[in-house]
């Protein structure tokens, strides 16, 4: 069954309801909570460091593969064997298709996101923050400089009642699920935007995340404060581990306390920041 967002996301497996769990978590990546906003971080280092080494393999087996290839091309050609000849051609660009879009992108998030590229979620102004390192794809009208550097950042705020938990399958025998964010134009459900929240789960365990969250957007007592990687009294601790240095804008870093939108707005009246 497709699901209701337009357009489909692939791999939908089913929505998450919004609303207080009961279900307390169990988990590393929450990094900091305290009365107004927490934290969680995409990836664990060690999920990092798997993925990334995951990615390095694949591009250096397409290297190998690239090279050889050069090869068996030059005998097709003189064995006039064109038949052939296209079919590998084929293969490779299905190869060099698959590691365009998600080796190097994944070699990518990875490499430049080992402060764990946290989320925000402030629950007395409803917003959501991100910053996250990510590799262009699927775009080909650019200027060739660009294909040299092509490392960006997303640094943009959500509002919280436009993001719907979705929960997305890999397709293989090992169940494996992640948890994604789907960010709607405001009353429906017409994709703008996604964020992953919680990569890679099996199982019941894809569920901890989005219902702790979840706890602690609606004041639950579930969602302890203190459960996280920092204690609520250890803000500085956090922000120099996660946050320093990660490019972070001020108005943001400030908007995370923020207790209400009218000490937001004098926040970004007070930055220059314009909607």
């Amino acid at each position: 069954m497709p699901s209701k967002y337009r357009p489909q996301i692939f791999g939908w497996f089913g929505d998450l309801d919004k609303g207080p769990y009961s279900v307390p978590l169990h988990d590393r990546r929450l990094s900091y909570a305290n009365n107004n906003y927490c934290a969680f971080i995409r990836k664990i280092p060690s999920d990092q460091a798997f993925y990334l080494c995951l990615s390095i393999s694949l591009i250096l087996m397409f290297m190998v593969l690239i090279f050889f290839s050069f090869g068996f091309f030059s005998i097709l050609l003189k064995k006039s064997e064109w038949n052939v000849f296209f079919i590998v051609l084929v293969g490779m660009l299905l190869v060099s298709f698959v590691i365009y879009s998600y080796a190097l992108p994944e070699l990518y998030q990875n490499a430049f996101s080992w402060r764990g590229s946290p989320i925000i979620f402030n629950r007395k102004t409803g917003k959501v923050y991100v910053n996250e390192s990510y590799f262009f794809n699927f775009k080909v009208l650019r200027h060739p400089a660009v294909f040299l550097q092509p490392k960006k950042r997303r640094i943009k705020e959500y509002d919280w009642d436009d993001l719907h938990g979705v929960i997305i399958h890999n397709m293989s025998r090992n169940a494996l699920t992640s948890t994604v964010l789907m960010v709607c134009q405001p009353g429906t459900h017409q994709v703008i935007d996604h964020i992953m929240l919680d990569p890679i789960r099996a199982g019941a365990g894809s569920t901890f995340v989005w219902g702790w969250i979840n706890s602690f957007m609606f004041f639950c007592d579930v969602a302890n404060i203190d459960d996280g990687e920092y204690k609520s009294d250890q803000e500085a601790a956090f922000k120099a581990h996660r946050i320093d240095g990660q490019g972070w804008p001020e108005w943001m870093v400030e908007a995370f306390n923020a207790t209400s939108l009218a000490e937001l707005a004098e926040i970004k009246q007070r930055h220059h920041i314009t909607e």
